[in-house]
């Protein structure tokens, strides 16, 4: 875990983590978030919509977003106060995802980070896009 206060800040700084969605991650995001959609659970209902199998949850993905500011831009002293995703490629149960952030500004008079951030996946291909706003506790 970083540990970045505001002052430690400077705009252009960046992070990344590497993560590799399990069976597991997926079972449990679906118990968590009560949705069972069955293009997530389903594989024959998710390629008979055109997917080569089960989508990985949306919102599984952009929560990675929360490591990226709570563990490691800025990490201990953020508290994170809006995110913004959209989502542009299908993720699967096994892909590894490539999370990036970069500091795109930072307000003195409101002690506040935006961080853009991507994830991507094994092929290079972008699946996610945030705009992420922090606050800090020091």
């Amino acid at each position: 875990m970083n540990h970045y206060t505001f002052d430690q800040m400077s705009v252009g700084m960046t992070e990344s983590f590497d993560v590799t969605i399990t069976e597991e991650m997926q079972g449990s995001f679906g118990k968590l978030s009560g949705d069972m959609n069955p293009m997530h659970i389903q594989t024959e209902y998710a390629r008979s919509n055109g997917y080569r199998d089960r989508l990985v949850y949306g919102m599984m993905s952009s929560s990675f977003f929360s490591t990226l500011v709570g563990m490691y831009l800025p990490g201990e002293y953020c508290l994170l106060l809006s995110c913004n995703s959209s989502f542009h490629k299908p993720v699967y149960v096994g892909d590894t995802l490539t999370v990036k952030g970069k500091v795109s500004s930072l307000s003195e008079s409101t002690k506040t980070a935006e961080i853009k951030a991507s994830i991507t996946n094994q092929n290079g291909d972008k699946v996610v896009k945030g705009k992420i706003l922090v606050g800090f506790t020091k």
